[in-house]
């Protein structure tokens, strides 16, 4: 038995509950979860904008401690610190085969006859993005994990495990800022705070902000931003231009995951320049974007996860905070226990946080 915060309906509370987890086979590994990150993809569920068929934990952005490992797992060990990632990969379809881990097509699950992870009276449980964070312990897949120093705290950690990986790799792995270039990011929550450190590290020289909270924008200068831009004051489109010549950037990042947000981000590009929508669009929303304009060469694309090989990126986004380029304690606005959990959603409805991180004894 474990506890967990349930998703039972959408537009319900979470509610806090005894649910079983079950025992590690093959490469699984169980971990006991240190820290997790609340993030607006869980929001996205709870409010309906995106289907979610059963009972289930939430919470994807984590990391813990190995409990104990399946017998076929060679990576991590009992006592390991690890970060879990959304991007578990089998390690053998095309996508895996030519080096794109996180477009797998084969993700690992158990079979039938293995039984669920999770169940409650004998029901099963989904986990969601096979994590489910927003509980005590988490059953993983040993793709879907990497170790990481003892000494590393956990929040920073878990922040890594998906909003720090999807927002600075959109700004290096999916966009490809180049040095001297400019840049704007729509949403300062915490995967825009990680794409704008994402064109920092990439030497980007010019940074706008764009969001309707000042002290956001306060955070995302404090984080790289040269420059903020309201969107409650007036078409942040405009405002853009005004601050680049008239031209428009040459990367634009939509890091909410609004229809309005990715159609103005491509509006923000100048001749030759990229859009790249990182936010989840509700399902059943089109971006629509003037055809004539592609004779500009301008383009628009999605980034998934930042387009990771996470066990890779990970410690290297854990090295670039050592070395003070990547800040992530100004990114962990609150903490809190699990109990509080719909609280935090609350808050991250208001934009009162960069992000909340659930922390566990």
């Amino acid at each position: 038995m474990t506890k967990a915060a349930v998703f039972n309906a959408v537009q319900e509370p979470l509610t806090i509950e005894e649910i079983d987890i079950a025992q590690p086979v093959d490469r699984e590994v169980l971990v006991r979860t240190a820290a997790s990150g609340v993030c607006h993809s869980d929001l996205h569920f709870i409010e309906g904008l995106y289907p979610m068929p059963n009972r289930a934990i939430l919470g994807h952005e984590a990391a813990g401690v190995v409990e104990a490992v399946g017998p076929n797992v060679t990576e991590v060990a009992p006592g390991d610190h690890v970060i879990a990632c959304l991007s578990v990969y089998c390690g053998q379809c095309d996508y895996c085969l030519t080096g794109r881990t996180h477009l797998c097509s084969n993700r690992p699950a158990r079979t039938a006859e293995q039984g669920p992870r999770l169940s409650q009276d004998g029901n099963m449980l989904t986990q969601f993005a096979s994590i489910g964070s927003y509980a005590e312990q988490m059953l993983l897949h040993e793709n879907g994990v990497v170790k990481i120093d003892k000494d590393f705290p956990f929040a920073q950690a878990a922040l890594i495990g998906c909003g720090v990986t999807t927002g600075v790799g959109a700004a290096l792995k999916t966009a490809k800022v180049t040095p001297g270039s400019t840049v704007a990011v729509f949403g300062a929550g915490g995967v825009g705070l990680s794409a704008i450190q994402g064109a920092r590290i990439a030497g980007a020289r010019k940074i706008i902000a764009v969001d309707m909270v000042e002290h956001k924008l306060q955070t995302a200068r404090e984080l790289g931003a040269t420059d903020g831009v309201d969107a409650s004051l007036g078409d942040p489109v405009d405002q853009i231009r005004e601050l680049t010549d008239g031209q428009g950037v040459d990367f634009a990042f939509e890091a909410i995951g609004l229809k309005v947000a990715a159609e103005q981000a491509w509006q923000a590009i100048r001749a030759g320049g990229t859009a790249t929508v990182i936010g989840m669009i509700p399902i059943g929303q089109n971006v629509e974007i003037p055809g004539n304009e592609f004779l500009r060469e301008k383009k628009i694309q999605g980034s998934s996860m930042g387009s990771n090989s996470f066990k890779v990126d990970m410690p290297q986004y854990i090295e670039f905070y050592r070395q003070g380029r990547l800040k992530l304690d100004e990114m962990v606005t609150k903490t809190r226990p699990l109990e509080e959990i719909n609280e935090a959603f609350a808050d991250m409805k208001s934009g009162s946080v960069a992000r909340t991180v659930l922390m566990f004894d």
